[in-house]
């Protein structure tokens, strides 16, 4: 009987020295991420204190206890029902590794559970593999897998940012479709295949294919995806004006000298609407636009009569069907909006100046007006021929000469804030030929006057009305306007 209690007493004394209730806990995170660290207890230690200490767990090796709730990137909770507590250690960094313990307090030596921490930088990989199509093509992204994983949740995402990889997946091998990628999977060869289709450059960049572990990290491999512009033999920039015509040059490989040479309008290749071919006009809506094939020089010239504003748009003229790589010119047509005539005009400080505009004779009964701004489209009127009970500057007087289809505005006592861009005309459609533009310029004190083309506009520095027209137009024309002789621009 002595010998038995003497074994027990002996027993609890060994017991007593036990340090670890436990195996060993691995837990991973990412640099500037969190860590999980849950560790489990026995019966009857609910009520007891626990904590996650460093080194030799001295006091000052505590980092955080379920009496403190928080601490600095610490914090810690208790689930007493299912016996877990876990610690979360937030933004991580790389003197985070290590070793650690979860303790719990009690009499005596407290229980110890070791616990191993990595940290890894957020970013991957070492090596990249490269992959490179054209706009408007699909292509295929292959990710292999180790055989253990063979059964794990595959996915791949944007970017390179392997902690959020999995919440920014843009298909998973649970969800195998969502727009324009696909994933399927080869578990045969350890491989699954996502496909991208419908490309645009914005599609370029890294992607992460993943895999999803239960225990650690998951583990990545990277793809670098390149799109290139799906282009041709050129492409440029053409620039028109409403109402003139503009001609665009098409070059072709020289075995397309007889193949069929077309322009055809439209954002992209795929919705592109032939505007002109080389082979027939009968279909064509509009005959504004005329194709001249030239062999000799391997090149053709599309010309668009009488110019739209609506007739802006990306163009692509080419001599392959098939829409080969290489073989057509992509052409950006701006068209820009014109007045009948623009001038320049100075006035000084304190004293009147007067502008003329012209109008179409069968607008004498169209209200005329003048108004302010840099644009047609944010243009205020300053004065009309109709009403001048809403003016919020009565310097402004306009006199309507029908005869003459004609009318004045002049501005009393200018100041300097009266300098800017004004636009004159009676067309409240803003119809491409209606209006005068008048770029006024105030000054301090009389200058000499004199002329000065600019551009193909005129400048009067000092005294009346001026007549002139728009930049579109390239002969010169003299005209007498009371004691002043202008050079102004005519078509």
């Amino acid at each position: 009987m002595w010998s038995l209690q003497n074994q027990l007493f002996t027993l609890c004394i060994v017991l007593s020295h036990v340090t670890s209730a436990a195996g060993l806990i691995h837990v991973s995170g990412y640099e500037g991420r969190e860590a999980k660290v849950s560790c489990r207890y026995g019966q009857g230690y609910e009520s007891y204190e626990k904590y996650l200490c460093r080194n030799d767990c001295g006091d000052a090796d505590v980092l955080i206890t379920t009496t403190k709730g928080t601490k600095s990137r610490y914090s810690i909770s208790d689930d007493k029902s299912n016996k877990v507590f876990t610690t979360i250690i937030s933004d991580l960094s790389s003197t985070d590794a290590g070793k650690y313990w979860c303790g719990v307090t009690r009499t005596g030596k407290d229980i110890y559970t070791e616990v191993k921490l990595d940290v890894k930088p957020d970013h991957c990989c070492e090596h990249f593999t490269k992959v490179q199509d054209y706009e408007d093509s699909s292509v295929s992204v292959s990710c292999p897998y180790e055989s253990e994983d063979r059964d794990n949740l595959k996915y791949i995402c944007r970017g390179n940012k392997p902690s959020t990889c999995l919440q920014e997946a843009v298909v998973t091998s649970n969800i195998k479709q969502n727009g324009q990628f696909s994933l399927n999977e080869d578990k045969t060869s350890r491989k699954f295949t996502v496909t991208i289709t419908s490309l645009t450059q914005k599609d370029s960049g890294m992607y992460l294919c993943g895999v999803h572990r239960n225990t650690g990290l998951d583990v990545f491999s990277g793809v670098n995806l390149e799109v290139k512009e799906w282009c041709c033999v050129k492409s440029y920039n053409r620039s028109g004006i409403v109402g003139l015509p503009v001609t665009m040059e098409c070059s072709y490989p020289p075995q397309h000298r007889t193949n069929m040479k077309f322009l055809c309008k439209g954002d992209q290749r795929k919705n592109c609407r032939d505007m002109v071919t080389s082979q027939s006009s009968s279909y064509q809506t509009d005959h504004r636009f005329t194709l001249q094939d030239d062999t000799a020089s391997i090149s053709f010239l599309v010309t668009i009569k009488e110019l739209k504003a609506s007739d802006a748009g990306t163009y692509w003229c080419g001599s392959d069907r098939q829409w080969s790589a290489g073989n057509y010119a992509k052409i950006q047509l701006s068209v820009e909006w014109f007045c009948v005539k623009s001038y320049n005009l100075s006035g000084i400080v304190g004293l009147p100046v007067t502008m003329e505009c012209s109008y179409p004779p069968q607008h004498r009964t169209n209200m005329k007006f003048l108004c302010k701004g840099d644009h047609r489209n944010n243009c205020t009127d300053m004065v009309t021929s109709q009403s001048s009970s809403d003016q919020t500057d009565h310097r402004f007087t306009l006199q309507d000469d029908a005869a003459s289809s004609l009318f004045l505005v002049t501005i009393k006592e200018l100041n300097s804030s009266d300098a800017g861009t004004y636009w004159c005309g009676s067309d409240r459609q803003w119809s491409a030929g209606n209006y005068t533009k008048i770029q006024l310029s105030v000054d301090f004190q009389q200058q000499t006057s004199t002329v000065e083309p600019v551009g193909s506009q005129v400048t009067q520095i000092s005294g009346g009305p001026i007549k002139g027209v728009c930049t579109s137009y390239n002969h010169l024309l003299e005209v007498n306007n009371g004691s002043h002789s202008h050079i102004v621009h005519t078509r």
